[in-house]
C-alpha cells in the first residue's frame, strides 16, 4: 500500500507522468472513474488488447454458454483469424465451408468434433435479452444489472432507442435509466457509452441478424394487467409507443388499436381525443402515463 510520497528520494531530473487519455491499441478514450485510480480503455469489444478475454466471456457458461467453445478454442481461433468478434462465432460454419484451410484440417479437430461445435453454436441462436446483455461484457453490467435493464426495456429495439435518447444530458430517457432501481448514474453512463460507440452498435446489429434475441418475459402472475386489453391514446412523453406496447405485452396484456366494451384499461396522454371520449362513455378505467409507468415499475422489481 502506498501511504506517502518521499520527495527527498525523487531524482532531480524527474518529469511529471501524464496518464494517457486514449488507448494505445484502439484509440478509444481511457477514462478514470470518480473514486478510482486506474484509467480504463472504453473500447470494449473493439479493442484488440481486450478482445480475446471478452470473447471468452461472451461464450462462458453464464453468458452464451456455447458447448465446446471454451478459452482454449477462442484463443486458437483468434490466433488463426477465424473469430475476431462475437458475430464471427455465428458465421463460422458458413465461412469455414469456403475457407482454404477448413477447421477439420486443423490439429485436434475431426469431422465429428467440427460438426458438434457447429451444432452447439446453432443451439444458441435463440437467447434471452438479459443473457445477451451480460454476454456483451459491458462495464458494471453483471448478471443482476443485465436482468434489471432487460426488465425495464423488454426488447433490444426499445433498449437501443432509449440509449440513443439517453445520450442527451437530463433527457427523459437518461432520467428513466438512472431511476431504475439498482442502476444509478455510474451504471447508466457505462451503458450509454457502450451503445454510443459505433463499433459496438455494429456488433450488436450484426448479432441481431444472426440470432433471435427473445424479449424479457415478466412473470404474468405478478402482473395486474395480465389477460387484460389495453389501449394507448394521445402522446406518450416518457416512453415511446413501441416501448409501451412491448411493456404491456410482456406483462401478459393485449394492446388494441380501438376502444370497445372489451377494453379493460386506457392509458391516455396529452392530445387524447375520440378514444378517450369513448372510454369515458363506456366507463372504462383511464390512467395517465405516469400511473402506467408506476405499474410497470412495480411489476419489474
Amino acid at each position: 500500500q502506498v501511504v506517502s510520497v518521499v520527495l527527498d528520494a525523487r531524482p532531480s531530473n524527474s518529469e511529471p507522468w501524464v496518464f494517457p487519455d486514449t488507448c494505445k491499441y484502439c484509440g478509444s478514450p481511457a477514462v478514470r472513474e470518480e473514486g478510482e485510480a486506474a484509467r480504463r480503455c472504453t473500447g470494449g469489444l473493439i479493442c484488440p488488447a481486450q478482445r480475446v478475454e471478452r470473447l471468452r466471456h461472451f461464450v462462458s457458461r453464464n453468458a452464451m454458454d456455447i458447448d465446446g467453445l471454451g478459452e482454449k478454442q477462442i484463443a486458437a481461433f483468434w490466433e488463426e483469424g477465424r473469430i475476431e468478434s462475437p458475430v464471427d462465432i455465428f458465421t463460422l460454419a458458413e465461412r469455414d465451408a469456403l475457407a482454404n484451410t477448413p477447421l477439420i484440417e486443423s490439429d485436434g479437430w475431426g469431422e465429428l468434433s467440427v460438426r458438434k461445435l457447429f451444432a452447439a453454436i446453432d443451439a444458441r441462436r435463440t437467447i434471452g435479452l438479459e443473457r445477451l446483455l451480460f454476454a456483451l461484457g459491458m462495464r458494471h453490467i453483471g448478471q443482476e444489472n443485465a436482468k434489471l435493464i432487460a426488465k425495464s426495456y423488454v426488447n433490444m429495439d426499445a433498449l437501443l432507442s432509449a440509449m440513443r435518447e439517453a445520450r442527451v444530458e437530463d433527457s427523459d430517457a437518461r432520467v428513466e435509466l438512472e431511476n431504475i432501481d439498482g442502476i444509478g448514474p455510474k451504471v447508466a453512463a457505462a451503458l450509454i457509452d457502450f451503445f454510443a460507440a459505433e463499433a459496438n452498435l455494429q456488433i450488436v446489429k450484426g448479432l441481431t441478424r444472426q440470432i433471435d434475441i427473445q424479449d424479457y418475459i415478466i412473470d404474468e402472475s405478478d402482473s395486474p394487467v395480465s389477460g387484460q386489453t389495453l389501449v394507448f391514446t394521445g402522446s406518450l412523453e416518457i416512453t415511446t409507443r413501441p416501448e409501451a406496447k412491448a411493456q404491456a405485452e410482456s406483462m401478459g396484456a393485449k394492446v388494441a388499436g380501438s376502444v370497445s366494451k372489451k377494453t379493460d384499461l386506457v392509458i391516455a396522454g396529452p392530445g387524447a381525443g375520440s378514444k378517450l371520449k369513448k372510454a369515458q362513455e363506456l366507463g372504462v378505467r383511464v390512467i395517465d402515463e405516469a400511473e402506467w409507468l408506476s405499474i410497470v415499475s412495480k411489476v419489474s422489481r
